[in-house]
C-alpha cells in the first residue's frame, strides 16, 4: 500500500499484539468468540475508526491481510500482494505560486503560512483590485463588485447573526467581489477548507492584515465600518492536489475441482468505517466490523476444505464514500474476471440479530436463490426476511449491476448506527454466529451446485434504506428522515453527500451525490453532527429551507423532510 506506508515501532507492536487473537492454524473459526476477537480487533483504539485512507484504515488493511495469509490463501491484489489500491481523494496543498501583496508603493509579499493562507476549495489563477473591507459580511452598505473584500470572520459575529466560511464566501461570490480574505486569529489548514465554491479566496491574520494596510493610513483597529480602503492588493492562487488512496483486501482459496475452479464465488464485506470526527471516534463494530470478522471466519473454515469452486474473499475499503473500492474492483478485477464470477455474498450489519428477523437481500437475482436460502435458513434454525431486489447502499450493487447475482445479509437497524456508541460490547456474538453458519451452508452448496442464471432486480430493499439514509450525517432514529448519506473522505466545513437514498426526501429536493450542504433552515451547517442533531429535532412533514453548493456554485431549494421507512 502507498497509503501512509510509515508507521512507527510503536503502531507496528500494537498491529502484531492484535493478531494474537486469531490462531495460527487454520479451523472452523465460526465461534462466537472468535468471531468477537476479530470485531474487538477491528474497533481497538488504534484502528481510529477505520476510516479510509487514514493511518487507521491502514492498520485495518494489514490486520485483514495477515488474517488472511495466516488462514492460507493466497494473495488476489496488485502485484502478489493482498492489496488492490485505488483513489478515494484528492485532497488541496499548496503550489508555489501564490502570493498576496499590496500594490502602489513599496512593500513584500506576505508569507504564505504565517500571515495569510489560500483555501483548498478556492478558483486558482490571479486578480488585482482594490481591498474593501466589508466587516461581518456587511455588503449593503459598501460596493465590493470588481474589489477584493476583506471581511471579519463569522466566528467573531453575535451569535444571531454567526456565518459560516462557506457562507461568507457565498455571500462574497453574490456581491460581486473578485476575491475573499477572512480574517482568522488562526489559519486553517488548506485541506481543512477544502470544500469548493467558485471565487479566489484565502485566510489572513490580523498582522497579515495590517501589513496591507501599512502604507494607507489604515489599520484593522481604525476600520470601525464597511468601506473602501483606497489599497490595491495582487492575490495568486496555486493549489496542488495529493492524491489519498486506499486498498481492498483480497484473498484467493482456489477451487478443490479442476472443472469448477475457473469459476469463482466472491464472499465480501467492507471493512472501513467512518474514522474521527473531532474527538468523536466511530468504531463501527456492527459496521461493519461485524462483516469483516464473518467473512474472515469463512475464510480460515473453507482454507481447511476448499469447495469445488474458488472462493475470492474482498474486504473493501470506500464503502462508507459511496461504495468506491467495489466499484472500482468490479471495473478493475484483480483476481478472477468478471465473467467467471457465479455470484457475490455480502455481509454488512451483521452483528445486532438479537432475536430479530435477518434481511437477506437478492434472492431473485440467481436461479434457486429464494429456495436455496429458505432451505438453508431452516436448517440453521434462522428466521429471515427475504428480499428480492439486488440493489441497495452496500458493496453488492456494484456487483449486480455488472450482471453477477448477488445475496446480501443484515441483521438490521439500530440508534448506534454510525454513533461513536456502535461498540464491540454491544455485538451479539451469538447471532453472528447464527449467520455465518447459515453463510457457510450457502457458499459451500452455491460453490458446489449449478451455476447460478443472473436476473437484474431492481430496487431498494427498504430495511437497508432506512439505515443508509441516516448515515453519520443524519436522520437520527427519532427525528425526521431526509436521505442521505455523508462522505467522509475530507474534513471539510460543510457537509458533503456520499449518495442519496432513491425516493427520499433528500432525492425529491434535488440533491445530489457530492452536493456540499451549507445551512438547513436557520442552522448552519459545519459537520455531519450538526445535521444529525438539526434532524433529530424536526419532524416528518415538515419543509425547510436548504441551501448547498455544486460545482462551486450556490443553490437555494426546500426540502420537505420524511419518514423513517
Amino acid at each position: 500500500m502507498t497509503v501512509r506506508r510509515s508507521r512507527s515501532a510503536v503502531s507496528a507492536l500494537l498491529l502484531a499484539l492484535l493478531l494474537t487473537t486469531i490462531a495460527a492454524a487454520p479451523g472452523s473459526h465460526l465461534g462466537a468468540s472468535d468471531l468477537l476477537a476479530d470485531v474487538s480487533a477491528l474497533t481497538a483504539p488504534e484502528m481510529e475508526g477505520r476510516g479510509s485512507a487514514t493511518a487507521g484504515g491502514e492498520r485495518a488493511a494489514r490486520y485483514i491481510a495477515d488474517a488472511l495469509a495466516r488462514a492460507g490463501l493466497r494473495s488476489g491484489g496488485d502485484g502478489g500482494t493482498f492489496f488492490q489500491e485505488f483513489p478515494v481523494a484528492r485532497i488541496p496543498s499548496l503550489g508555489s505560486g501564490n502570493g498576496l501583496e499590496p500594490t502602489g508603493w513599496p512593500s513584500r509579499v506576505l508569507e504564505v503560512g504565517r500571515a495569510w493562507t489560500p483555501h483548498g476549495g478556492s478558483v486558482t489563477g490571479e486578480v488585482s483590485g482594490e481591498l474593501v473591507y466589508v466587516g461581518h459580511d456587511d455588503y449593503g452598505r459598501v460596493d465590493a463588485r470588481g474589489r477584493v473584500a476583506l471581511a471579519l470572520s463569522g466566528a467573531s459575529a453575535p451569535p444571531a447573526s454567526r456565518a459560516s466560511r462557506l457562507e461568507q464566501l457565498i455571500a462574497a461570490r453574490r456581491a460581486g467581489a473578485r476575491a475573499l480574505l477572512i480574517i482568522d486569529d488562526t489559519l486553517p489548514s488548506v485541506a481543512a477548507t477544502a470544500a469548493p465554491v467558485a471565487i479566489l479566496s484565502g485566510s489572513i491574520t490580523r498582522a497579515g492584515a495590517d501589513a496591507l494596510l501599512a502604507g494607507s493610513g489604515h489599520s484593522l483597529a481604525t476600520l470601525t465600518k464597511p468601506a473602501p480602503t483606497g489599497v490595491s492588493v495582487r492575490l495568486r492562487l496555486d493549489l496542488a492536489a495529493e492524491e489519498r488512496r486506499a486498498a481492498n483486501v483480497i484473498g484467493v482459496l482456489p477451487g478443490a475441482d479442476p472443472a469448477l475452479a475457473g469459476e469463482a464465488l466472491v464472499i465480501g464485506a467492507h471493512y472501513d468505517h467512518l474514522g474521527r470526527e473531532g474527538t468523536d471516534v466511530y468504531p463501527g463494530a456492527d459496521d461493519n466490523a461485524s462483516g469483516t470478522a464473518l467473512v474472515l471466519g469463512l475464510a480460515r473454515a473453507f482454507a481447511a476444505s476448499p469447495p469445488p469452486r474458488t472462493l475470492v474473499f474482498v474486504l473493501f475499503s470506500g464503502e462508507e464514500m459511496g461504495l468506491l473500492g467495489s466499484d472500482y474492483h468490479v471495473r478493475h478485477p484483480s483476481a478472477v474476471p468478471l465473467e467467471r464470477m457465479v455470484a457475490m455474498v455480502n455481509f454488512d450489519m451483521v452483528g445486532r440479530l438479537e432475536g430479530r428477523h435477518l434481511l437477506v437481500g437478492g434472492v431473485d437475482t440467481g436461479s434457486g436463490f429464494r429456495a436455496l436460502v429458505e432451505a438453508a435458513a431452516k436448517e440453521a434454525g434462522l428466521d429471515v426476511d427475504v428480499r428480492a431486489a439486488g440493489t441497495g447502499p452496500s458493496d453488492h450493487t456494484r456487483f449486480h449491476g455488472a450482471g453477477v447475482p448477488v445475496l446480501f445479509f443484515h441483521s438490521g437497524s439500530h440508534a448506534d448506527y454510525h454513533r461513536p456508541s456502535d461498540t464491540a460490547d454491544r455485538i451479539d456474538a451469538a447471532g453472528m454466529e447464527r449467520i455465518a453458519h447459515l453463510g457457510r451452508l450457502l457458499v459451500t452448496r452455491i460453490a458446489d451446485g449449478p451455476r447460478p442464471v443472473y436476473a437484474r432486480v431492481p430496487g431498494t430493499p427498504r430495511a437497508r434504506s432506512a439505515e443508509r439514509a441516516g448515515s453519520r450525517s443524519g436522520d437520527g432514529a427519532a427525528g425526521a428522515f431526509l436521505g442521505v448519506a455523508g462522505d467522509s473522505r475530507a474534513g471539510w466545513d460543510g457537509v458533503r453527500l456520499g449518495s442519496i437514498v432513491p425516493g427520499s426526501a433528500a432525492e425529491r429536493a434535488g440533491l445530489q451525490a457530492g452536493d456540499v450542504l451549507v445551512r438547513l433552515d436557520e442552522t448552519t451547517l459545519q459537520g455531519f453532527s450538526e445535521l444529525r442533531a438539526l434532524l433529530e429535532r424536526h419532524r416528518p412533514g415538515e419543509t425547510l429551507r436548504l441551501v448547498y453548493l455544486r460545482d462551486g456554485l450556490d443553490h437555494a431549494t426546500s426540502v420537505t423532510l420524511g419518514a423513517r421507512p
